[in-house]
C-alpha cells in the first residue's frame, strides 16, 4: 500500500473552480505524481500528470495537470464514458468501508460519478454530479482527438454534498483510502496509469484493496 499522504487544510471552499489554481498555489500545495505503469508490456505509454489536493470540512479540492501526445473530449454531458476521452480520476472512501466514490473528469471538466462496493455499485444522479464545480485549461467544448494540444489542466471543487448518501469523514486527523488515475482508453495511444500501484492482470482501476492511504492535516 503506499505509504501515507498529508492532505493540507484550507479555511473554505471558493466561490468558484476557477479559483482553486490560485488558492492552492497560495497554500504552496504540492503536486504528486500519477506515474505508476500497471501494465507495461501491453499498456507501457506514461503521460506526464499529476494531482495535488486539499480539503476542508465542506469538501475537497482537485487540481490536475497532464501533458500527452493526443487528446479527446467527446462527451460533454455529465454520466458519459468519460474514461474514454483524456481523463483523470479520483477514487476515496472511508478506512473502515468497502464502499467507495469515483471521480472521473475528462479535459474539459465532464464527470462521472460512482458509488459502492465492489459488484455492487451505482452512480450518482446528474443533479447530484452537477453540485461537483468545474474548471478546465480547454474549455467546455467538446472535440476529437488531437495531437496539437501539448498540455491541459482540470480543477474540481468537490462539496461534501456529494457524499450525502454516504459521507467521507472530513475532520482533522482522519484517514482515508485512496487512488488517482489518469486514463484513456479510446486514444490511439491507450494508457491506464495511477498513483498508487495496482495488482491485477489487466487494466482496473476499481481495486479498492490497492487504495493508497491519505490524512487530512
Amino acid at each position: 500500500m503506499k505509504n501515507l499522504l498529508e492532505i493540507p487544510r484550507i479555511t473554505s471552499l471558493p466561490s468558484s473552480a476557477a479559483d482553486v489554481v490560485d488558492v492552492l498555489d497560495s497554500l504552496h500545495v504540492d503536486f504528486h505524481p500519477i506515474d505508476t505503469v500497471n501494465w507495461p508490456d501491453e499498456y507501457p505509454c506514461c503521460p506526464d500528470a499529476a494531482f495535488r489536493i486539499a480539503w476542508c470540512p465542506d469538501g475537497l479540492l482537485l487540481h490536475y495537470k497532464v501533458t500527452e501526445q493526443y487528446v479527446r473530449a467527446r462527451y460533454k454531458e455529465d454520466d458519459s464514458d468519460v474514461w474514454t476521452d483524456s481523463c483523470v480520476e479520483c477514487f476515496i472512501r472511508n478506512v473502515d468501508t468497502d464502499s467507495y466514490f469515483n471521480i472521473e473528469c475528462n479535459c474539459i471538466g465532464t464527470i462521472l460519478v460512482g458509488m459502492g462496493a465492489v459488484g455492487n455499485r451505482c452512480r450518482l444522479t446528474q443533479d447530484e454530479m452537477a453540485l461537483v464545480q468545474r474548471w478546465s485549461s480547454l474549455g467546455d467544448v467538446p472535440f476529437e482527438e488531437r495531437s496539437d494540444i501539448a498540455s491541459w489542466e482540470v480543477a474540481l471543487i468537490v462539496p461534501s454534498a456529494l457524499f450525502a448518501r454516504q459521507p467521507l469523514r472530513l475532520e482533522a486527523g482522519a484517514t482515508l483510502c485512496a487512488n488517482f488515475y489518469k486514463c484513456g482508453d479510446e486514444l490511439s495511444v491507450p494508457h491506464y496509469i495511477s498513483w498508487a500501484p495496482i495488482a491485477a492482470e489487466k487494466p482496473n482501476f476499481h481495486r479498492p484493496d490497492c487504495f493508497g492511504r491519505v490524512v487530512l492535516s
